[in-house]
């Protein structure tokens, strides 16, 4: 398995090995011997699945300390552009944002530390969107930010006319507001 720092600390890209042949193909989209040998130490405690149209941005999504989680996000099936915000305010890369298109035929998969905010846009007619968590879902301690945030800036591959948002995700405000980050 290939593992890449991305320019946000903490942040990374897995590359997993993927073996295939003429019946389909193999692959191992975790290992703890392997995550912990590199420092990545998570003790996965969820596991998540959506599926969604294409068009659909869920996110930005947090969890407030001390109920942050940690994720490790991939496409089983279709294509995502998949962002994380740094959302710690101590850090060096505090509100900058890291994107990457998540897909079927790539397998790439992202390691999302605690501190980040989290969403993901398909571009596939439809997307099923997996992830692991290291801490429990608390939806008192859930926060969200605008994913069309003019600070942030992000640059969506479908603009927002062409997107579907939750309600939430539309009332959600923007990163220059109050955050219990």
């Amino acid at each position: 398995m290939k593992i890449t720092q991305t320019s946000l600390d903490g942040l990374f890209v897995l590359e997993p090995n993927v073996f295939e042949d003429h019946r389909g193909y193999f692959v191992e989209t975790f290992n703890a011997r392997l995550h912990g040998g590199q420092g990545l130490n998570y003790n996965w405690v969820q596991d998540n699945e959506s599926s969604s149209q294409k068009g659909v941005l869920r996110g930005l999504h947090y969890q407030v300390a001390p109920y942050g989680q940690a994720k490790l996000v991939r496409v089983i099936q279709g294509a995502v552009f998949d962002v994380a915000v740094d959302i710690r305010p101590q850090s060096k890369t505090y509100g900058k944002w890291f994107g990457l298109e998540l897909n079927e035929s790539n397998r790439k998969q992202l390691l999302i530390p605690r501190g980040f905010a989290h969403g993901f846009q398909v571009l596939s007619e439809r997307a099923i969107f997996a992830y692991k968590c290291d801490g429990f879902y608390n939806k008192g301690q859930e926060g969200s930010i605008h994913p069309f945030d003019e600070t942030l800036n992000i640059n969506w591959p479908l603009d927002q006319s062409a997107s579907t948002l939750s309600e939430k995700d539309t009332a959600a405000p923007s990163f220059g507001s109050h955050h219990p980050f």
